[in-house]
């Protein structure tokens, strides 16, 4: 008891902050979105475009159809999804004693609460019923009769929710619990885990019956490897002299930046060696635990850590394919929390009188690895939301309406979409339809899907509930169609400063641009061109969106800051 208490007091801690933290406009935005379009009937990759898999909306809305659509109802949702990799971490590193199963669970903390914050996103929720399917699986090696049965079944049914959430696990599931099912050695081991594995995906298969194949292929495969990559890819690694994510570059900038006074790398070389030691660590510790468990033999904690291990090892891919702090946290925090195990295994090896306090040296270890691979991504978020909490700092900018709430980042994010939101209130009508994106809609890097939550009673105008670069802009793409059919746009200019080295700086097809300008008329502008409001009229008054752009100061900044990236290359 008191071991699980330290580690609820090192969660709550920040949760007060976490509550009223800025939010991701685009990705915690359709979170928010997607189920309530299920609950008025749509369906993901039919109705909108949804590159992950389905089982988290139906579970969220679920969730809202119960508790409802509110921010802190999802965040509440977001908070249990990381429970759930916490303590199966913790439940894993038990085999090492409370106190090492303490230090695994807070270096999962550190890795999982912070860096998007509780946003219920389906990464989350499919990492943690994996890991709740490794655990099945390895109680299923520890137990026989009745017991193994059922555990190999639940091992099976966590697995195939798993994949429902998010199918990219399906490296990290069949690595572990192939490796674990062969330890199992019989054909009912192999029948149990597969009839669990079959009543899991069931809710997969009845996606596909009614979205069909040729849908769900597209939305949950081709289209985020083949034509979401090109415009989201970073370099590997990481650019040493520079940040290259466009999100981080701005978290990372001189005015919003939090608080960190101790002696550290910068943030750009802390992920440039953060990169590296993600894939050392993944690789080294499954080696070592085969190593461990070699030495042996038999059904004991090294085959625990191997088997979990494995899990973290088929996690690699998410870190690699997108290495910003985000995507590093994501794919390390299985291998990072199975570390303090692996170090109290090694201790006594090597220094025997340490051995009583190998879960000393396991924890200070870490705590020093953190401080100085990647401070600014663990304890400095964590201290941030911390101080929130306490009150010895202010949240997010807040914008409401009605119930509804949001939080943006700083004072003239909240003031223009607090005025554009209060027009949108005054002159729309029940069932009219609202297309929200980038001002230049021939370049749809990001989306601020959160305009669509704050007016439940307006229709989605867009497939591209969630814009990308390389979708929604591709010549041919159903958008300019879309726009068309909208009776009202928020396009905003949040984002126009985006600049990353791949694909999303390519300007695609300029004719959902030229639409506005035909058949839309400028309502609104709010602070110098954030936000621009757009109703539609008889006859366009001729004013494209990408033309008026942000103030002249503003987009000469941006300019000369885009100028100086492409000259470093």
């Amino acid at each position: 008891m008191l071991s699980v208490a330290i580690v609820m007091a090192v969660i709550a801690l920040p949760l007060r902050g976490l509550f009223r933290a800025t939010g991701s406009s685009m990705e915690e935005g359709f979170m928010l979105v997607f189920p309530q379009r299920i609950l008025h009937g749509d369906v993901p990759n039919v109705d909108f475009l949804h590159l992950y898999g389905p089982f988290s909306l139906h579970v969220l809305s679920g969730w809202y159809w119960l508790f409802g659509d509110t921010l802190e109802s999802q965040r509440v949702f977001g908070l249990l999804q990381h429970l759930g990799i916490i303590f199966a971490l913790y439940t894993i590193a038990r085999a090492w004693g409370r106190r090492t199963a303490v230090i695994s669970a807070v270096t999962t903390t550190l890795l999982v609460l912070t860096p998007i914050g509780l946003s219920a996103l389906a990464w989350e929720g499919g990492v943690a019923l994996g890991l709740w399917s490794i655990v099945f699986g390895l109680r299923a090696l520890h137990t026989e009769g009745r017991s193994r049965r059922l555990a190999l079944i639940g091992a099976g049914v966590l697995a195939g929710f798993a994949l429902g959430y998010r199918p990219d696990l399906v490296l990290a599931l069949a690595i572990a619990h192939g490796w674990l099912l062969w330890q199992g050695r019989g054909e009912r081991t192999w029948r149990h885990a597969g009839i669990g594995l079959a009543v899991g995906l069931a809710p997969f298969a009845i996606h596909l019956l009614i979205a069909g194949i040729g849908p769900s292929v597209r939305g949950m495969f081709l289209e985020p490897v083949f034509d979401l990559r090109p415009g989201r890819e970073l370099p590997r690694p990481p650019s040493f002299g520079q940040i290259d994510g466009a999100l981080q570059a701005v978290a990372e900038g001189p005015a919003d930046a939090p608080w960190w006074k101790l002696p550290a790398l910068s943030a750009n070389h802390q992920l440039f060696l953060w990169f590296f030691v993600v894939i050392i660590v993944a690789i080294a510790v499954p080696l070592i635990a085969w190593r461990l468990r070699n030495g042996s033999g038999g059904v004991n904690r090294h085959t625990v850590l191997l088997g979990a291990s494995l899990f973290g090892l088929g996690m690699l891919p998410q870190a690699l394919q997108r290495p910003d702090s985000t995507h590093l946290a994501w794919g390390s925090c299985v291998s990072f929390a199975l570390l303090p195990c692996v170090i109290v295994e090694l201790v006594p090896r090597i220094a025997p009188r340490l051995t009583r306090h190998a879960w000393l040296v396991a924890g200070a270890a870490i705590a020093v690895a953190m401080l100085v691979v990647n401070p600014f991504f663990t304890y400095r978020y964590y201290l941030l939301q911390t101080r929130v909490s306490v009150g010895n700092k202010p949240g997010g900018y807040v914008v409401t309406r009605g119930d509804r709430r949001f939080y943006f980042g700083n004072q003239a994010l909240q003031s223009s979409s607090q005025a554009v939101i209060d027009d949108l209130d005054r002159l729309s009508q029940p069932g009219d339809r609202l297309l929200v994106g980038p001002a230049d809609l021939s370049r749809t890097i990001y989306s601020d899907a959160v305009f669509y939550y704050l007016f439940p009673e307006l229709t989605p105008a867009t497939y591209f509930i969630e814009m990308d670069p390389g979708l929604a802009d591709q010549e041919g793409s159903r958008l300019a169609d879309d726009v068309k059919s909208a009776d009202w746009l928020i396009l905003t200019n949040f984002w126009t400063g985006w600049y990353e080295p791949n694909a999303s700086s390519e300007r695609g097809s300029d004719e959902p641009n030229q639409v506005v300008a035909d058949h839309f008329c400028l309502v609104g502008n709010y602070e110098d061109a954030l936000v621009l409001l757009y109703q539609r009229c008889e006859q366009g008054d001729g004013i494209s969106p990408a033309g008026i752009g942000i103030g002249a100061q503003r987009r000469a900044d941006f300019e000369r800051e885009l100028a100086e990236r492409a000259a470093e290359g």
